[in-house]
């Protein structure tokens, strides 16, 4: 999964590049859009991640009450 993400995070700054780059209108829009499509999957790629990480975590045994 973090693989994933790091590819995802260069298309972001491939994105970024785009968007600030001085060309024609609609290519900075498409640049913008994409920043934005870009940052939901990043976003959203590292809360599966770390939602998969706690399904590994050890669960606390709650106390034996006598």
């Amino acid at each position: 999964m973090s693989g994933a993400n790091a590819i995802s995070g260069i298309t972001v700054v491939g994105a970024l590049t785009l968007a600030g780059g001085g060309m024609d209108q609609w290519a900075t829009a498409l640049g913008a859009l994409a920043v934005f499509f870009a940052t939901i999957n990043v976003v959203g790629g590292y809360m599966v991640t770390d939602r998969m990480l706690g399904m590994f975590k050890k669960k606390d045994e709650p106390e034996a009450r006598s």
